[in-house]
């Protein structure tokens, strides 16, 4: 099996034994397995050729790029991983259209570097933007900070290419912003987990770089008044605020604690929000003579009426872009912080933005129900809904640990969201799957799952629940 890898991709490029440590194991350490090699293509052809390799030898392939998820869809016991980090070519930054054309295995943050060379921007971003790849955010439909503006990743991409489960290259790279003609499987691709196809390659776009930003640390009294306060944002600034991210008084203490650093305010309070703005237009990015930015002197002024009414209750203004980095290290700091604890619960959901205060207040309640002494940490992309709900439960009991996710779980339906915001499914969401996706949903991911992947080669026991599959 070996000797028949090293003729496709190379004898240097197939690793085995010891070299496997580093892709045996996701990145908190929640699961362990051990894949009988990886393999790493420089082509989309040789890509296809191991799949159609597989599928003679009925081999799983699990693809991996950063292996920075969080619920386990790397896991590879006796697979052979698939790593595109060879596939990392950008192809071309074309300004007028803006797009680019990328490899699957380009780094997030080497694209903002090309993006910025061109006076542009992609605007997808989150903590681990130095390791994970643009194949990998496309199979889990990454979020991150900026969706409020952008979009997820899936709105943000124009074409792909893909490797079918049975190996044929399947070529959707058109860079087009309209296109009827028949069924969009591209968005099939996109979120996948590559469950469904490989992407090798992307078209994806560009925007305007904002050619000055202005970023607050704010403190509000209550998060419907935070609601409020971002409808308010978007009518003064026309729509620009880029982030809106909501950081409660514990995960603050525990930044602090863990990395340093000073409060964001000499008061302490229970809702702190980092704002951002993104200003394009020159009038107002244009250094005054007073050394004043207008975008910032705006939004000063905004909080200040707001400050004065009662809205807002502190803010602290970056001055400078150290500042502004400060800020958003506070905020990028979340994996390391909300996931060092042990035993853990993490979620990741979504809820209409007028439904986060009832959605926290019933998980709070049937969490606290569950284990009294259990500290609930969260943060919230609160502008778009979105909030990564841990728990670090005194309890290890296994079974009140699952009670709280199927807590989480009902909270989150009683307001009509859902289980899964931006981190993906993997195998650690199967069980939410069965419990509360749709039948009908299931039954038609399933056949579309054998339609594909007849031979069930490509990640396979991944995103899609078999329809036998016992949950609590």
């Amino acid at each position: 099996m070996i000797e028949q890898l090293e003729r496709i991709v190379g004898a240097d490029h197939v690793k085995t034994g010891s070299d496997l440590a580093g892709y045996s194991s996701d990145w908190i350490g929640s699961y362990h397995w051990t894949p009988l090699a990886l393999v790493r293509p420089r082509t989309t052809a040789e890509v296809a050729a191991l799949i159609k390799w597989a599928n003679e030898t009925k081999t799983p392939v699990v693809p991996v790029s950063g292996n920075t998820g969080l619920n386990g869809g790397t896991f590879a016991e006796g697979a052979v991983m698939l790593s595109l980090d060879r596939m990392n070519t950008i192809h071309e930054v074309r300004p007028k259209a803006r797009v680019a054309v990328v490899e699957a295995g380009v780094i997030l943050s080497q694209l903002h570097e090309a993006a910025e060379a061109q006076d542009l921007v992609f605007p997808l971003t989150f903590g681990a933007k130095g390791s994970a790849m643009i194949g990998g955010v496309l199979s889990t439909n990454a979020g991150g900070s900026n969706v409020l503006r952008y979009g997820n990743t899936r709105d943000l991409c124009l074409g792909l290419e893909v490797v079918t489960p049975t190996g044929e290259i399947m070529d959707l790279m058109g860079a087009l912003h309209k296109d009827n003609s028949g069924l969009n499987l591209k968005h099939l691709m996109i979120g996948g987990e590559g469950t469904m196809g490989i992407i090798t390659k992307a078209v994806m776009k560009l925007h305007p770089k904002p050619k000055a930003y202005a970023t607050a640390t704010l403190a509000v009294a209550s998060l419907d008044g935070a609601l409020d306060l971002l409808n308010t944002l978007q009518e003064a600034t026309a729509g620009a605020v880029e982030a809106f991210e909501y950081m409660p008084r514990l995960y603050v203490e525990e930044h602090v604690a863990r990395f340093g650093g000073a409060e964001p305010f000499e008061g302490r309070y229970d809702i702190n929000i980092l704002v951002e703005v993104g200003a394009t237009a020159p009038r107002d990015a244009q250094v005054q003579p007073d050394g004043s930015i207008p975008v910032v002197s705006h939004l000063e002024s905004v909080l200040g009426d707001l400050i004065e009414n009662g809205t807002v209750l502190d803010a602290v203004i970056a001055q400078n872009e150290a500042q502004r980095r400060t800020m958003w290290e506070r905020r990028e700091a979340a994996g390391e912080v909300m996931l060092g604890a042990k035993p853990l619960v993490n979620t990741d959901v979504s809820v209409a933005l007028d439904k986060v205060t009832d959605f926290i207040a019933l998980a709070d309640e049937k969490m606290l129900a569950i284990d009294p002494e259990a500290r609930l940490m969260r943060v919230s992309h609160l502008g778009d809904g979105n909030v990564h709900y841990a728990i670090w439960p005194r309890t290890q009991d296994p079974e009140k640990l699952e009670a709280m996710v199927e807590g989480v779980e009902d909270a989150v339906m009683a307001v009509q969201g859902s289980f899964s915001a931006e981190h993906g499914i993997g195998i650690s969401k199967l069980n939410s799957m069965a419990r509360r996706k749709d039948a009908a949903a299931l039954d038609m991911m399933r056949n579309i799952k054998q339609a594909l992947d007849p031979n069930g080669i490509l990640n396979p026991g991944k995103v899609i629940p078999a329809p036998d599959r016992a949950v609590g």
